[in-house]
């Protein structure tokens, strides 16, 4: 499977504008020929519009029908982060999108800070497994990667790649994360991790950009810097990690010795 990571400029506060970018990268994603464009965290209004966000928020139906849309019509498959409006409130959520394909969503289980606990709903409910051309795909929305029990639950259930929208925000400790942390994650659950973030600045926010693709191993497939938008791309093929796997049997022992996982 070959994959892009969207890292987009928080700059574009226009709605318009946003779109539009959206749309293009979607565009030269599908003609790279990739099978899947990842995308940030709220991306389709950007993570720092404040109570906007949830102001705003539609149900399921009406959000995601254009994107389904642009799915069909390109012929790839998106995850993208975006607000869900839900009968118990609003999730701060990452839709998996794939053509003729009804969409999946998974609602952010670990909020970060007082901002997204202001406008959100925790999650309650593991990430879905799909599989996208092959590869059987979980969803996890940024603070979620950061907690290795969400990351090793999608493996024990048979997640080849974890698929991450991100609005990671820029500091030293944030650089760790992008660098190191991620491709430790894809290494301790022999998976794929793609990693998709902001860059820039939005308002009092700025972001770390540094998007990621890892592989099994713990290698950078892909990565994008700090500063400017950028689409990353990735050929995914998990049958080249054998060794990998050989060398690193952590699922097999967790599944041997530790039955629940835990």
């Amino acid at each position: 499977m070959k994959v892009a990571a969207i890292q987009m400029d928080a700059a574009m506060t226009d709605a318009a504008d946003r779109h539009a970018a959206i749309l293009r990268s979607l565009e030269d994603a599908a003609a790279a020929g990739a099978d899947l464009a990842v995308l940030p965290e709220l991306a389709r209004t950007g993570y720092g519009a404040g109570p906007t966000i949830a102001d705003t928020a539609k149900d399921a139906d009406a959000s995601l029908a254009e994107w389904q849309d642009a799915s069909d019509r390109l012929g790839i498959a998106i995850a993208m982060g975006l607000a869900i409006r839900m009968p118990h409130g609003v999730d701060n959520a990452a839709a998996l999108i794939a053509p003729g394909r009804a969409p999946v969503l998974y609602a952010k289980r670990m909020l970060y800070g007082d901002y997204e606990k202001g406008l959100f709903r925790p999650g309650d409910a593991p990430s879905p497994i799909v599989e996208i051309a092959g590869l059987r795909c979980g969803l996890l929305v940024c603070f979620d990667v950061e907690f290795p029990e969400l990351c090793r639950d999608l493996a024990l259930r048979g997640a080849e790649a974890i698929i991450v929208p991100t609005a990671l925000p820029r500091s030293d400790g944030a650089r760790f994360i992008a660098q190191n942390v991620v491709p430790v994650r894809a290494f301790e659950n022999q998976l794929f991790v793609i990693y998709a973030d902001h860059c820039g600045s939005e308002g009092t926010f700025a972001y770390q950009g540094l998007s990621v693709i890892a592989g099994p191993d713990g290698s950078v497939l892909a990565s994008a810097g700090e500063s400017d938008a950028a689409t990353i791309l990735a050929d995914l093929d998990p049958g080249a990690y054998g060794a990998s796997r050989d060398q690193n049997p952590y699922l097999a022992e967790v599944a041997a010795r530790l039955p629940t996982g835990r």
